[in-house]
């Protein structure tokens, strides 16, 4: 049976969390299981294959597990996005608008030079949010975005067209309907 499972697969799904209504979409069931996460690695990188990658951007905090994972295969560097205050020199910050509020994500003012090519990774793609706000860091300090990488779009959240409306290319793994 395991031979014929997609990524989707491994991803389980829990009712009503954070709370009721929504359907979180887990991904550590997938990273837990070895044949899973390759796949997922594996697939995350196909689409890139012979393009000149420098740096690999992961988004806080499942966006590090797969970010240091292709990086490595890549041979190239990784630089974290993480949330306000986490990162201990200095840093550069973009806020952005959450379902309630909003949230700011930083990083750090040399972790990229300007011309390094860069791919964007994430677990999940919901409104795009997150992503749009790590582009925009990116794209401050002179990186050139390749594509935009995620496991997971849940195209009712509207992401995927927010960064293709910005200009990027994203590649997705599975999709999922509904929040």
């Amino acid at each position: 049976m395991s031979r014929n499972k997609s990524v989707k697969d491994y991803i389980r799904t829990i009712v009503d969390f954070p709370h009721e209504g929504i359907m979180f979409r887990d991904v550590t069931t997938l990273f837990a299981d070895p044949r899973g996460f390759r796949m997922a690695i594996d697939q995350m990188l196909h689409p890139y294959a012979g393009e000149r990658i420098d740096k690999v951007v992961g988004l806080e905090a499942r966006g590090f597990i797969l970010g240091g994972a292709i990086a490595h295969q890549l041979s190239v560097g990784f630089v974290p996005i993480r949330k306000k205050g986490k990162l201990p020199g200095t840093t550069i910050s973009q806020d952005y608008k959450l379902e309630y509020g909003e949230a700011i994500v930083e990083i750090h003012d040399d972790a990229i030079q300007p011309g390094e090519k860069i791919l964007v990774v994430d677990d999940l793609l919901a409104t795009g949010g997150t992503a749009a706000a790590g582009i925009k860091l990116i794209e401050r300090l002179g990186g050139e975005i390749v594509s935009c990488s995620f496991i997971i779009d849940l195209p009712e959240l509207g992401g995927r067209k927010a960064l293709e409306d910005m200009g990027m290319d994203v590649h997705v793994l599975c999709e999922f309907e509904g929040l």
